[in-house]
């Protein structure tokens, strides 16, 4: 009586011998009911995981190929006979191995720059009010709209003016120079979160401006300073035009981006070997997703959340 009188108690299945409620079904088949969707979404999410790596997988698996069977094993991953030559046909004939080593000094260079550039960026515009600072805002965003083609001819022009063509360096600045207006985003987003009482007990300490964004916000910021690192990372990774202008008469320092063609020839193309060098690229990247990711996803769910 009082149940129905206040209608706000719910009721309780009532059970019979067999564990079944009122509707009929039994608890395990209400618990496959709940879970069905979970089921469904995982396998979903499985399959397009698998269609995901699968080009991966075919390109290790191709790396390990010759080129015949390649071209009739069609998608079949376990090759029948190994071919390890293709990777000393990568690393010492194609000269692959010169090649990783300026990718990697052009990249963690450009990743340092980037990174301070973008942070300093991101914390003034988050953190300090001053005259058109909205407007400046609004340019860096609308930068995102224009093509990095338009800009290739001025930058390759300046660089040839100060005689930087031909050189690492050169192409250093050349790729740390850009907008990354995508980084000084996430920086801004972050920075914009983090109290002022921070900033004020630094000052009270006698931190001035430099160290206080150095000793305090700085390293406050290390998911964000991760996920811009793997992001920068890999686009400097996998930069090609610029890298392709700068290296023209000095094949010598080239990056893996542009020495992939090292394997097309004339009247033939060596592609057990480019994917044996595909490989090769790409796995420092994997090493670093893997080692960062825990702060790529912190720094992201930070800069969205703001």
């Amino acid at each position: 009586m009082t149940a129905l009188a206040t209608g706000g108690v719910r009721r309780k299945d009532v059970r019979d011998g067999d564990g079944r409620t009122g509707d009929g079904r039994t608890s395990r088949q209400r618990r496959f009911l709940r879970r069905l969707p979970w089921w469904i979404a995982t396998i979903l999410l499985i399959g397009v995981a698998v269609l995901w790596i699968f080009p991966f997988l075919w390109m290790l698996s191709a790396s390990l190929k010759d080129n015949l069977q390649m071209f009739t094993g069609g998608l079949q991953l376990w090759p029948k006979k190994f071919v390890w030559a293709n990777y000393a046909r990568a690393w010492n004939d194609a000269h692959f191995g010169r090649y990783l080593l300026n990718t990697i000094v052009v990249t963690v260079i450009t990743v340092a720059v980037v990174t301070i550039r973008c942070a300093t960026a991101g914390y003034v515009l988050a953190r300090y009010r001053f005259r058109g600072s909205r407007i400046f805002l609004g340019v860096l965003v609308a930068t995102l709209f224009v093509p990095t083609g338009y800009t290739i001819i001025p930058v390759v022009k300046i660089s040839l003016q100060l005689h930087l063509i031909d050189s690492l360096a050169g192409m250093i600045l050349a790729l740390s120079g850009g907008a990354y207006v995508s980084a000084i985003l996430i920086y801004y987003g972050y920075f914009r979160q983090i109290p002022k009482e921070l900033e004020e007990a630094a000052v009270v300490d006698g931190a001035g401006f430099v160290r206080t964004f150095f000793s305090v916000m700085l390293p406050l910021a290390m998911p964000v300073t991760a996920t811009v690192a793997v992001l920068t990372f890999i686009t400097t990774w996998n930069a090609f035009f610029l890298p392709l202008v700068f290296t023209f008469s000095r094949p010598d320092l080239r990056t893996v981006s542009v020495g992939m063609q090292a394997f097309v020839g004339e009247t033939a193309t060596d592609w057990s070997g480019m994917a044996a060098a595909g490989v090769i690229s790409i796995l420092p990247v994997v090493i670093l997703f893997i080692i960062l990711q825990r702060y790529f996803v912190e720094g992201i769910s930070g800069a969205v959340k703001s």
